[in-house]
């Protein structure tokens, strides 16, 4: 089995994994620490192109995991993190790592957020490794060793 069908069967079962246990994460730092992993994912590659931002908005909207929350709630907090992140991008990396970083104590929804940045890593077909660094990034935030999720 190639690298790229492997991980298109792990992302399938983490995703499924997800929306079996994503209920009890409907909370403020939940959400935020979300849209905070999608955000660096979109801004990786050291910006944010407006049409990155659009299919990662496209994606979280259909995202059965985030279906918990209202898609206005999650758009306004994506935007907060991209902004952030495009305005100083060293700034915003950090204030986007401090987010996740604040689930540290909730290891399943820490979990949960890691997930989320790579299903959305991976939704284009190409995992990166500037995508991949973003998660390690986030891994390192909530003390998840990368190497639970193959990275």
């Amino acid at each position: 089995m190639s690298f790229w069908d492997n991980l298109k069967d792990k992302v399938a079962g983490m995703n499924a994994s997800l929306q079996t246990s994503v209920s009890k994460f409907k909370n403020a730092e939940f959400a935020n620490g979300c849209m905070a992993m999608c955000a660096l994912i979109a801004s990786a590659d050291g910006s944010i192109s407006g049409q990155e931002k659009g299919k990662i908005a496209t994606l979280i909207s259909v995202n059965e995991t985030l279906k918990i929350f209202p898609a206005a709630e999650l758009k306004t907090k994506f935007d907060f993190f991209c902004d952030k992140l495009t305005a100083d991008y060293d700034f915003g990396r950090i204030e986007a790592i401090q987010a996740i970083g604040k689930l540290k104590s909730k290891p399943d929804q820490a979990r949960a957020v890691i997930q989320i940045g790579i299903i959305i890593g991976g939704a284009d077909g190409n995992f990166d490794d500037d995508e991949k660094k973003a998660v390690k990034a986030a891994c390192a935030a909530v003390g998840i060793a990368p190497s639970d999720f193959d990275l």
